[in-house]
């Protein structure tokens, strides 16, 4: 299959170094000096050279900021004929695209990223397919990631957004606070030395990203209940409830079991 890969960021690499030597395989980012680290595919810096290559399938990898900006650029170049696809983390705006645009589309969201999952080793991480999707576009997604060995679930594209707001959300705001009331320690704790590698991990990322995890319309709700049983725990440490807190302890324990 001829393949599209639009930006040679992190995982459009990957996908870059998964696909090429199964595929015929190029790869469009207007930043010339992103493509020096790819190899084995053809390397295009304008959208109007993927006219010449006609791809079967188009994997926006272009951060999450820019995937929208993305496909409008390149679509005038693509034959009718072409599979739109996205791994967007946050999937606002992409149903109502791909409705105007009059592509087949699939949509998928791998549940990893390049800070914290080891690439060459997949198999405890997830994935998720849009139900939406076209069916030859899904086949080919879910053949690629059970290659992965990756755990694969099939959403709607809502029930993502939801998804994400609560498995992403949550992490991203709680370890942002953490590192909001940071300050040097000189003898620090394990538990804290773990936080701390999980804070400096998250800051390592894309900022957009952050951004657009954080402006998922399902956050709010996501962050009113981390606010509410914050409170809950500030009260009974305040009270020196040893009951009250044992509860709470175990509430967790049972959540997490």
């Amino acid at each position: 299959m001829k393949i599209l890969i639009i930006g040679a960021g992190k995982m459009g690499s990957f996908f870059c170094d998964l696909l090429s030597f199964d595929h015929e395989v190029a790869v469009l980012d207007t930043d010339a000096r992103k493509l020096r680290y790819t190899f084995n595919v053809e390397r295009f810096t304008s959208p109007a050279e993927v006219e010449a290559f006609a791809p079967e399938l188009v994997i926006n990898a272009a951060t999450v900021k820019y995937t929208l900006e993305a496909f409008e650029g390149v679509l005038p170049y693509l034959p009718q004929s072409a599979i739109l696809s996205d791994i967007a983390s946050v999937k606002t705006g992409l149903p109502e695209f791909y409705a105007r645009a009059g592509h087949r589309f699939v949509s998928t969201h791998p549940m990893f990223g390049p800070t914290f999952a080891s690439l060459s080793n997949l198999a405890q991480e997830n994935a998720i397919i849009i139900k939406e999707g076209c069916d030859e576009g899904k086949r080919f997604f879910r053949e690629l990631y059970q290659k992965l060995h990756l755990h694969i679930e099939e959403y709607t594209f809502s029930e993502h957004d939801e998804t994400i707001a609560y498995s992403l959300s949550i992490p991203f705001a709680s370890t942002l606070v953490f590192g909001s009331v940071m300050k040097h320690q000189d003898a620090p704790g394990t538990t804290f030395k773990r936080h701390l590698a999980i804070a400096r991990g998250l800051l390592g990322e894309d900022d957009y990203l952050l951004t657009e995890i954080l402006l998922n319309p399902h956050t709010p709700h996501q962050l009113d209940l981390i606010i509410e049983h914050l409170s809950e725990l500030r009260r009974l440490i305040k009270l020196r409830d040893d009951a009250g807190l044992l509860r709470f302890i175990n509430s967790v324990r049972g959540n997490i079991e």
